[in-house]
């Protein structure tokens, strides 16, 4: 399977597959790599999976937060010419799909949202006064996790770098109090695509109490829980993911 990027146009993405079409979102501290079991187990059930690369590190400062993020993906899917999309969502990415659903019902028929921010996120910290702490950073990232296994030293290395330049924790910092401030509890009324939760009962970055509060305030959604599992289940229980993501996208055929 060819998961390499593709340019076109202003975006790079991964588009692999055919059939219907399944938008994966990654996380602020995410990759694409990020959803490569998933990407996997999706095109062999028939699915077409676009990953696009999200501006985190390229908008202006000014404009660094979640609904301009949003309006990048609005122009990508129109560059694309989808229509009838399936968006699944993590962290930020999430976040992200919540706000383009809200303002594109027509086009998202189905939203699948885990761990997502805009209701609460308990992210690395408000600043990073110890970004230049090895040990610290590596803390951090494996409190993402139930099971700290998952954190290699290549991933640990990557956070580091990526918070010891200066311009991207900036950005970081903008997209994570932007996320904080575009709380979406007065929106999810109105969100009404179906809507799938599926949330690592161990999740400490945003906790279960948030899943609840999602499916009390969201009128089409189902929740399910993936036991051991932290803040990133499709990196830590891609099995068990992957398995309860194709039944429920099974069961709400478009």
């Amino acid at each position: 399977m060819d998961l390499s990027l593709k340019k076109e146009g202003d975006f790079e993405f991964m588009e692999v597959g055919e059939g219907e079409i399944i938008i994966l979102l990654h996380g602020l501290m995410g990759a694409l790599s990020n959803f490569s079991e998933t990407t996997e187990h999706l095109v062999a059930n028939g699915y077409k999976v676009v990953l696009p690369v999200l501006p985190i590190y390229d908008l202006p400062l000014l404009k660094t937060n979640a609904k301009n993020i949003a309006k990048f993906l609005e122009s990508f899917v129109n560059f694309k010419g989808y229509t009838d999309v399936t968006l699944v969502g993590n962290s930020l990415g999430g976040h992200v799909g919540l706000i383009y659903s809200k303002n594109h019902p027509d086009i998202v028929k189905r939203l699948v949202l885990t761990g997502s921010s805009g209701l609460y996120e308990n992210a690395m910290g408000g600043s990073f006064p110890r970004r230049e702490d090895y040990d610290y950073i590596k803390k951090k990232t494996e409190d993402v996790f139930y099971d700290k296994s998952i954190v290699t030293k290549e991933l640990v290395d990557d956070v580091y770098s990526t918070l010891n330049s200066r311009v991207k924790v900036l950005k970081i910092l903008a997209i994570a109090k932007s996320a904080i401030r575009h709380n979406m509890s007065k929106d999810l009324p109105n969100i009404k695509v179906p809507t799938y939760l599926v949330w690592g009962k161990n999740d400490t970055v945003t906790p279960p109490e948030v899943a609840e509060e999602f499916n009390a305030l969201l009128p089409n959604s189902e929740l399910d829980w993936i036991d051991k599992c932290g803040h990133a289940a499709m990196m830590e229980q891609p099995e068990k993911f992957n398995e309860l993501l194709v039944n429920w996208l099974s069961r709400t055929t478009l």
